[in-house]
């Protein structure tokens, strides 16, 4: 309890590795998304069953599945959060390429499920999204492309990695995939703006993005319908969208009881992307605000460990590694009350889904890799143009 207050001790030289791991590893992110994880298999218990009726399956099964993929992505979360960061690069190199080429190959080999996007491999027993696996590798790899850029005679890396991210960019929008796509280019220009990016051409990159939404609204039937959709001012009470805000409003601050819920009858996806609205109307605004709360600490205390951090690399990754997954939420939680348009994405480590899960759980593992407390210096060290302790 002592060091979760005033913060984990320095490695010790020659400690095993486990000891070591438990001394430094951030404990209050940690126990934020264990709780994130174990407030989903509650909402699932509530939102899921109705679904598995119609679809002819027992009344846990998306619970159980659940609980299985979130065992290997809390798994997969500890297990990377024990490297160092010289291995999470390798690791996060090895796991792109593989995305990146199953991604590329999505037309192909890719099936949309009945829902208008070739997003999945149906590999019989479930299925495989390659973007969700492709999100934490490219941020990494990016900010080793970007770190490399500063050293002398180093690559061109954002130059590079910009390439990379309008390589990806333009595969998900062919799927469509605007929201992953917008996750990307995100997490890019947040990194890019760290290491110290003119703001012209933040502004640049912007203008670009409007223009290329102008495009997307005019050629796309999938795109514009959702922009409308959010633009208009009426909801049509009989969309998802109208079953949400229902049910949030329906909710209000302590909600109407737990499995008194009647929003996950009506909405297909209430496990999934409108998860957050079951929770508001069985629990309340309470809940919403638990949950918010766990988001918000677990980017804080990352964000603080990271404003300490020395090395270019780990310092780029990790600030790209919090933004997707605080970014990600945001965007979860402004669909179902309307505050933007309405995207297929789900929010991490509480909405049902096995990729989502596991790639969550590699990503958040990356970054209490990156964010543990190493014996070195503080960047303010250099600032003072004092010694490393």
């Amino acid at each position: 309890m002592t060091e979760m207050v005033y913060g984990a001790a320095p490695a010790q030289s020659g400690e095993p590795v486990i000891p070591r791991w438990w001394r430094t590893i951030d404990k209050w992110s940690m126990s934020c998304v264990l709780i994130l994880f174990g407030i989903g298999i509650l909402l699932g218990l509530a939102a899921s069953p109705p679904l598995a009726e119609r679809n002819g399956f027992a009344p846990f099964h998306y619970v159980e599945r659940q609980a299985i993929f979130g065992v290997m992505a809390l798994m997969a979360m500890v297990v990377v959060s024990m490297m160092g960061p010289a291995l999470v690069r390798r690791l996060a190199v090895l796991g792109f390429l593989a995305a990146f080429v199953a991604l590329a190959l999505l037309p192909v080999f890719g099936t949309d499920f009945g829902k208008g996007a070739v997003r999945w491999y149906s590999l019989g027993f479930g299925s495989v999204q390659p973007s969700e696996f492709l999100k934490p590798g490219f941020v990494v790899v990016a900010a080793w492309l970007m770190a490399a850029s500063d050293e002398i005679n180093g690559p061109p890396g954002k130059s590079w990695s910009l390439m990379l991210a309008v390589a990806i960019v333009a595969m998900l929008a062919m799927q469509p995939d605007f929201g992953q796509a917008c996750l990307i280019l995100f997490a890019w220009g947040v990194m890019y703006f760290v290491a110290g990016a003119p703001i012209w051409l933040l502004l640049g990159m912007f203008v670009c993005i409007f223009g290329a939404g102008s495009l997307a609204y005019g050629s796309s039937e999938h795109f514009a319908r959702r922009i409308d959709g959010f633009l208009s001012p009426e909801v049509d009470p009989n969309t998802q969208l109208g079953f949400a805000i229902n049910a949030i409003r329906e909710g209000g601050i302590f909600g109407v009881g737990v499995g008194e819920g009647e929003v996950k009858w009506s909405l297909p996806d209430a496990h999934t992307d409108f998860i957050i609205a079951v929770a508001a109307e069985e629990y309340g605004l309470i809940l919403v605000a638990v949950i918010i709360a766990l988001y918000a600490l677990v980017v804080v205390r990352s964000l603080t460990r990271l404003l300490r951090e020395r090395d270019t690399f780990t310092r780029l990754a990790g600030t790209g590694l919090v933004s997707i997954f605080a970014v990600q939420a945001m965007i979860n939680m402004g669909v179902a009350v309307r505050l933007l348009p309405a995207k297929g994405m789900t929010l991490p480590f509480v909405s049902y889904g096995g990729s989502s899960l596991i790639a969550g759980g590699i990503a958040v593992g990356m970054l209490f890799a990156l964010t543990r407390s190493r014996p070195q210096g503080e960047i303010n060290d250099i600032l003072r143009g004092g010694r490393a302790r």
